[in-house]
């Protein structure tokens, strides 16, 4: 409706109308939660949940919506149908922009149960934002570097304690546990840096989906490995809110539950460890494989939604 305009407007009227669904939805959102707070008990945790699921899906429904209004993307997705909204699945994809996640919500908004991301300490003093993801109850991770543990070893094992008890909440009602591998957005700087052995990827860190897999592994109906392309380039945040992302693919494989790896202990056994490592090292290779399938010119666009 509106990407005939300059690309300024365009961002323009997208930021306003993004920022006017989070105003609406982010107070009603905390309003819910409160009593949540207030009366700290499993019945009442069953019965407020729910209703925070359906205005978290309600404001991702007004996302999509001025995404629709602002954006002429074409997109060729593959591999969403047949999910279930009442069950609990783990969801692993690559990481390139913040734009992914407005991708990810917008897909699978209403398909699978409510995407719960695992966030840096740091962003819960993003305004509004950070207030709503800890209403929503998103585990807020420090990630200290080994250097920093070295001096402060009281602090190892904090994420995973934080990982831990978030999937215990998690295991009352359906779920999507959400894990970028890569841990951080991929950048060529960071990739070289890294000396990464896949062309398209970060390596991969086990640790979060270990953790995730050891907690609730007998919950999960499915991995859904997503796999992300932005042929013209990983836009962002700005340039999205502008229309510039003209193309997006995105890929959804559902793979089995590695039941015998959930059930080891990947922090104190280095075989389970090892076992672990291998498992993702493979994953990432096919993802790899399929990122430079999907960027060859003869891959096409296949299906617009």
């Amino acid at each position: 409706m509106f990407n005939f305009l300059p690309p300024l407007l365009v961002g323009l009227i997208a930021t306003t109308l993004m920022a006017l669904n989070a105003l609406f939805w982010v107070p009603i959102l905390l309003l819910v939660s409160l009593v949540k707070l207030i009366i700290p008990v499993k019945a009442v945790r069953l019965l407020i949940d729910p209703i925070l699921l359906l205005i978290a899906e309600a404001w991702i429904w007004g996302n999509s919506s001025w995404m629709r209004l602002t954006q002429r993307t074409t997109w060729d997705v593959q591999g969403i149908e047949g999910l279930n909204d009442r069950s609990w699945y783990l969801v692993n994809c690559n990481h390139q922009s913040w734009v992914d996640i407005l991708v990810l919500q917008h897909l699978f908004n209403r398909r699978i149960p409510l995407l719960k991301f695992f966030l840096k300490h740091q962003l819960i003093w993003v305004p509004v934002m950070g207030l709503a993801w800890w209403a929503l109850e998103f585990p807020f991770m420090r990630r200290h570097s080994e250097e920093y543990l070295k001096k402060h070893p009281e602090m190892r094992g904090k994420d995973q304690e934080t990982t831990r008890k978030a999937c215990e909440k998690y295991a009352l009602i359906p779920t999507s546990v959400m894990n970028f591998l890569e841990g951080t957005r991929f950048t060529a700087a960071k990739h070289q840096r890294q000396q990464s052995p896949y062309r398209h990827l970060l390596k991969p860190k086990a640790g979060g989906i270990a953790l995730a897999l050891n907690a609730m592994g007998d919950k999960f109906q499915a991995i859904l490995d997503v796999t992300i392309v932005y042929p013209d380039g990983a836009p962002d945040f700005w340039q999205f809110l502008t229309g510039k992302l003209k193309r997006v693919i995105v890929r959804v494989r559902p793979l089995p539950v590695p039941h015998e790896l959930a059930q080891g202990d990947y922090a104190g056994d280095p075989a389970v460890r090892e076992a672990y490592q291998k498992w993702v090292h493979q994953m990432w290779l096919d993802k790899d494989a399929q990122i430079e399938a999907l960027l060859r010119p003869q891959a096409g666009i296949h299906k617009a939604s």
